[in-house]
């Protein structure tokens, strides 16, 4: 498709001053009308003279693999087969993630590099890319299509699943409860040390003591080899966004997170994504393994319009009978018919298993519901958020004196409150 260029454009609008004076003397009109056939002339000359798609070979570099919310690096090597060609790409990729770059000029041999950010997880296609070659002279582009179509995978992001993030996660987390770190009360001997004010006298190993004339008191690690198994509802309530991201998203998130801190602990993982249906069950399993599987497991889950079937769910994971275990139900807590349902699956794990609901708490709602409202429209918004925030107080009430652990937290805290609640259960030796 011939498009002409600025260049182009120039010439042709320069031939507006004749034009205006050719009505007052009508001698030179035969002179503008040559120009513009001239012109006319050499614009499909260009066209016919410009490079076709033929003439380059484009590579693209983008890893197979791309994190949710992270800036990905994307590289068009450009390679020209004979004379040197200059014009202008445009990749073109999925709409949804942010991007950046993607449209840029190109002289001969080079490399360009653009950058986007997928909001989501999933698959994400890349391709066609649309090219504009100039002429020779300049007055006239040549836009094709190139066929460069590719597919990669969106996972969550997986580098905030190092140690070092997860333990810092966990520390801020702390210090926004003000909570002071409790001492481990695992059940499996780790080591004596000398007894220092504050131990509880219950810890002291008086045959030890006996023998060193000093006091020592034994010091305890959480067992090992425990079952976990995630709960991830995909049904209506978790279909919305939160903070400019799904819920299903920080859900998601949460629970890679969880998996991974359970696996560093030595305990076996499994996940279950359910909504009506059970749309995903993987076992529960350790080891560096079983973390992939449960990322390639959730990479692709999306949240439906349907109602969760938390039975459907619970009786799929224990189907073949289960030793105890410590169920991680992540969800967001709304209205009470749901909950209604949740807690009296919750009541029935209680004192086989050792529930915890681990609920998204909405940031705008919880505002609307405390701040004084400017005008008669906010007032009403501000009577349907105080009563929403009472409804998941109550029903957050209930849920423990079912027997369920009940967490909350906003999405930037929700999983580091998911992790913070699940290493406080081990250390106290709950499960």
């Amino acid at each position: 498709m011939p498009i002409p260029t600025t260049r182009a454009l120039w010439l042709a609008a320069l031939s507006l001053v004749p034009a205006a004076v050719a009505l007052l003397s009508p001698s030179i009109a035969p002179l503008l009308i040559a120009f513009d056939v001239a012109l006319l002339v050499l614009v499909a000359v260009d066209y016919f003279l410009s490079p076709r798609a033929e003439a380059l070979e484009i590579r693209r570099g983008v890893e197979p693999v791309l994190s949710s919310g992270r800036s990905n690096l994307v590289k068009l090597e450009v390679t020209p087969r004979g004379r040197s060609v200059s014009g202008e790409l445009r990749d073109w990729v999925t709409p949804g993630p942010a991007i950046e770059g993607h449209r840029q000029r190109f002289s001969g041999a080079c490399v360009i590099e653009w950058r986007l950010t997928p909001s989501t997880r999933g698959d994400l296609q890349f391709g066609p890319l649309t090219v504009k070659l100039d002429g020779p002279l300049g007055l006239c582009t040549r836009r094709q299509t190139i066929e460069l179509r590719q597919s990669v995978k969106v996972f969550p992001d997986l580098s905030v699943l190092s140690r070092d993030a997860l333990e810092l996660a966990r520390a801020e987390d702390q210090v926004s409860r003000r909570v002071i770190r409790v001492r481990a009360e695992g059940r499996e001997f780790e080591s004596l040390r000398e007894y220092r004010p504050g131990d509880d006298r219950r810890s002291i190993d008086w045959k030890a003591t006996a023998r060193r004339g000093k006091p020592f008191v034994r010091q305890h690690q959480p067992e090992k080899n425990q079952q976990v198994i995630l709960l991830l509802d995909c049904g209506r309530h978790m279909e919305g966004e939160s903070n400019g991201r799904r819920k299903l998203d920080h859900a998601v998130d949460a629970a890679l997170r969880l998996a991974k801190v359970a696996l560093d602990q030595g305990d076996l993982v499994g996940v279950l994504a359910f909504g009506r249906d059970v749309k995903r069950w993987l076992p529960p399993r350790k080891g560096v393994e079983q973390l992939r599987a449960i990322a390639q497991a959730l990479y692709q889950v999306e949240a439906v319009l349907e109602e969760s079937n938390y039975g459907a769910a619970i009786d799929q994971a224990f189907a073949r009978g289960a030793r105890r275990s410590l169920v991680i139900v992540l969800t967001d807590l709304v209205d009470k018919e749901t909950s209604a349902a949740l807690l009296l699956r919750a009541r029935r794990l209680v004192p086989r298993h050792l529930p915890m609901i681990v609920s998204l708490q909405d940031e705008a709602v919880h505002r609307i519901a405390t701040e004084v409202p400017a005008t008669a429209s906010a007032a009403y918004e501000r009577v349907v958020a105080a009563r929403l925030e009472r409804d998941g107080e109550a029903t957050v009430a209930r849920l423990r004196e079912g027997g369920a652990r009940v967490v909350r937290g906003t999405p930037a805290a929700f999983a580091s409150a998911g992790v913070s609640a699940y290493l406080d259960i081990k250390q106290r030796g709950l499960l």
